[in-house]
């Protein structure tokens, strides 16, 4: 059984509303109530003041004080373009407050100064009526005798807390802006290596099928009449599979291949979205395959523990090459101090181990951690390392010839 009060329809988060948004963010819809522990100020006041607590403050609290939490929940749960006049409701609370309390008048002042940033509104009218708010305030402040000072250090508090407010949501529109952007570049790259995939295995798989088809249509019907004939045709068909069959590992080998400089673009990406500044030299240029994917692969890795681990604010990646090898160097100016090699580190120096190169980790404590990755490009070693590998994808002479 469900412990949970009803909520009332009109204290409903409306679709366009700041609640809305905190739950399309994945956030509590009450997360802004957080902000209203700065109210506590309300129930300190009295300790400033020789009276204390007197009768007179806890009735004007006891009966503003549950106004004022209604207000602001209305402009969490309203429509943002009607804030404006929850914001104004509330000014107006701590304007008639302050010929009673000053201090908590003033608070509720504030609080509808802050409240204006969640409207929708332009910058002009924002502005226009945070400036109202604060000449009237020290209108009504002046006419009930409170200090100048007091109504000088008030509006300064407006001002600092409005600017922090700002900033703090101008940073948030920035960083949810930065994160559609990134999906959108994932989403967009998906797609077209999809559509390219498509294409590809139609070209490669369409004619060849229907011509095999064909073929094996052709013996079946030759086959009682000329079996030499459909003999020839059946044959012809296998070797047609046979070479649509070499044609489809090249382009599986093409498929799985992770281009370098795709996945240097999106390093960047992950880096930039925990504050982290990438920059990389010039790519080296026809890389043979299976050096590119496994370069690509330690780089995915690496990015991955500079974004998780290093508390960096900066990482690069350098290249230096000849016709004979490839250095690589990943750095960055994270804690360091790795000791332990996890499976990430091993994984990466297995990579490069099968790639007939050498992998080095330097990680000084406190002084970020280097990378150094070197693989022999020359034809001699690639020769050498693909005649020490296993084929099993191709089948041999002899075992065709018994085919």
């Amino acid at each position: 059984m469900s412990l949970s009060l009803p909520v009332p329809a009109w204290l409903r988060p409306t679709p366009d509303s700041e609640a809305a948004e905190n739950i399309r963010k994945g956030h509590n819809p009450w997360i802004d109530a957080v902000h209203l522990l700065w109210s506590i100020w309300i129930f300190f006041g009295p300790l400033m003041d020789d009276k204390g607590f007197t009768l007179k403050w806890a009735v004007i609290t006891g009966v503003t004080y549950p106004i004022f939490t209604l207000l602001y929940a209305l402009c969490i749960v309203r429509p943002q373009r009607s804030v404006l006049r929850y914001a104004w409701c509330i000014a107006l609370l701590g304007y008639i407050t302050l010929t009673f309390d000053g201090g908590t008048g003033g608070c509720y002042a504030i609080y509808a100064c802050v409240m204006l940033r969640a409207g929708v509104c332009g910058w002009r009218r924002y502005l226009l009526n945070l400036v109202a708010m604060c000449v009237l305030f020290a209108v009504v402040a002046s006419v009930d005798r409170m200090p100048w000072q007091v109504i000088a250090y008030l509006i300064a508090m407006v001002a600092v807390i409005t600017t922090v407010v700002n900033v703090g949501i101008n940073a948030s529109k920035k960083n949810a802006a930065l994160k559609l952007s990134q999906d959108e570049v994932r989403r967009l790259a998906a797609t077209a290596e999809r559509e390219r995939i498509g294409r590809d295995l139609h070209d490669l798989l369409g004619h060849t099928l229907s011509l095999i088809t064909l073929k094996l249509e052709l013996s079946r019907k030759l086959f009682d009449r000329d079996p030499d004939t459909a003999r020839r045709e059946l044959e012809e068909a296998e070797s047609v599979a046979r070479h649509a069959l070499a044609e489809v590992r090249a382009a599986v080998t093409g498929i799985r291949a992770t281009d370098l400089a795709a996945e240097l673009a999106s390093a960047r990406l992950l880096l930039e979205s925990s504050a982290v500044r990438l920059d990389y030299g010039q790519l080296p240029s026809s890389l043979p395959v299976d050096v590119e994917r496994g370069l690509a692969l330690v780089i995915r890795e690496a990015v991955t523990n500079i974004h998780r681990h290093a508390g960096a604010t900066e990482a690069n990646v350098r290249f230096d090459f000849t016709a004979e090898k490839l250095d690589m160097q990943i750095c960055d100016n994270g804690r360091g101090g790795q000791s332990a090699e996890g499976n990430g580190i091993n994984g990466m120096r297995e990579r490069i181990k099968a790639l007939g190169g050498t992998f080095s980790i330097d990680s000084p404590p406190k002084r970020g951690t280097r990378l150094n990755i070197s693989v022999p490009l020359g034809a001699r070693q690639r020769w050498a390392q693909q005649a020490s590998s296993p084929a099993h994808d191709e089948p041999t002479d002899l075992a065709r010839g018994a085919a």
